[in-house]
């Protein structure tokens, strides 16, 4: 049998255990994650204020507190591998590393919890995590949940490294059911996929949003344009079965943003922004908070694009177009039949000027819809489904657009050309 049918002959193993309904993750998780700007340092000697250590997590607990990101939505601090000891205890119990979290885990989680925000953690199921740290074999699923419980812990990335794919069928949906039992609510985050190829008939995404509240398909991001281009590419190519798996409670996870680190421009550092967006991603920030530049906090505390990220219906938007001459166009379908629209330039040249109309992309006839763009702020009061626009999108950059139906589709346009035609409008 198939490993997820293993999977859901466990899930349903108990009565009543057959949905992951522990009503959390109801809109794509927003926060901050150690792995990708911090890694596994662990040289508090040599670079004590880069190192994981209760201070690096409370600092960036203080920073989303301070500066701006916990009323957007920025509320999880989440850990990832490498805080542990190398052992666990007399009891088998998973400790904290003693030398850089003195205080242990609960104590860093009430800090945490007194700046309004709540904390992650990681652990691998496995012999071992990722880093080479003590691993939550099958036996100690359920010791482990009740640790991370009574730490006060409010969310779990659960890696895979170093386990079997018969060992993985048992123990995702066999943490699922552990941390619903300890009453505690903890959102479930599974790199199971990663760790099967991400498609069918390996995954059957059905089976995952019963155990998981959200996963990650694919592999690890890094610091580059290429790693996002390679992420984009894998979304899209396999959004046909992706697309329809997420919703709330239940979502794909593309993996962290690198906004604000070493290796996107801000052309690029603004697509990141609006594809993850439009993707209905968990917004998980991954860079010193510390010393962020103002444009690169300024593309992540874009209210609408936040808006637009967190919409309550939770459809994953789609690519729609892909232009021979390297311009994609995505829709997500909103709330309040809005719409969110990425422009999206794939080109290495010069800003591009791209001419559609909402009818070539597939919006009802005769609707007349108010523009916004996203990050000009800019608006187009009335802008008809057969009207021709024109969007200048630059090099690996991109246009955004949120547009809103107004309620009257027989208003004019109120940019008019010589004669009363409608002329291309620019943005």
């Amino acid at each position: 049998a198939p490993a997820w049918a293993l999977a859901l002959a466990w899930a349903l193993s108990a009565p009543g255990a057959r949905a992951l309904e522990n009503g959390l993750a109801r809109r794509p998780p927003m926060g901050w994650l150690a792995w990708e700007r911090f890694r596994c340092n662990v040289d508090c000697e040599a670079e004590p204020r880069d190192c994981i250590s209760e201070k690096l997590f409370m600092e960036m607990a203080d920073r989303l507190a301070e500066d701006g990101w916990r009323e957007l939505g920025y509320t999880y601090v989440n850990i990832d591998d490498c805080w542990s000891a190398m052992q666990r205890d007399a009891s088998g119990q998973l400790v904290p590393d003693p030398k850089r979290f003195p205080r242990g885990i609960k104590a860093l989680a009430d800090y945490v919890h007194s700046r309004g925000l709540k904390l992650g953690i990681y652990a691998d199921l496995g012999t071992f995590t990722c880093g080479g740290y003590p691993g939550t074999t099958l036996g100690h699923v359920e010791q482990d949940a009740q640790t991370f419980a009574q730490w006060g812990v409010d969310m779990l990335k659960l890696d895979g490294c170093y386990s079997s794919e018969q060992q993985q069928a048992e123990g995702y949906p066999k943490m699922s059911k552990a941390l619903n039992a300890t009453g505690r609510p903890i959102v479930y985050s599974c790199s199971w996929p990663a760790y099967q190829g991400g498609l069918p008939p390996k995954v059957n995404y059905t089976v995952l949003a019963e155990i998981c509240n959200l996963w990650r398909n694919y592999v690890d991001i890094e610091d580059s344009w290429d790693s996002v281009l390679s992420i984009v590419d894998w979304f899209s190519a396999h959004q046909d079965v992706l697309q329809p798996a997420a919703g709330p409670g239940h979502w794909n996870d593309p993996d962290m943003l690198i906004i604000g680190n070493f290796g996107l421009s801000y052309e690029q550092a603004r697509s990141q922004m609006a594809l993850w967006a439009v993707m209905a991603a968990p917004l998980l920030m991954s860079t010193d908070l510390r010393t962020i530049s103002p444009s690169a906090k300024e593309i992540l505390q874009n209210r609408l694009m936040i808006q637009i990220n967190q919409d309550p219906l939770g459809i994953q938007g789609r690519r729609i177009v892909k232009e021979k001459f390297h311009i994609e166009v995505f829709l997500r379908p909103l709330s309040q039949a809005a719409s969110a629209l990425v422009f999206f330039s794939r080109r290495t040249d010069m800003p591009f000027r791209y001419t559609t109309s909402l009818a070539k992309l597939h919006f009802p006839c005769d609707t007349v819809y108010e523009v916004q763009d996203v990050y000009s702020g800019k608006i187009i009061s009335s802008l008809k489904t057969r009207d021709n626009f024109t969007v200048v999108v630059n090099p690996s950059g991109v246009v955004m657009w949120y547009l809103s139906p107004l309620a009257q589709p027989w208003r004019s346009l109120r940019q008019q050309g010589p004669g009363g035609g409608a002329h291309p409008i620019l943005l």
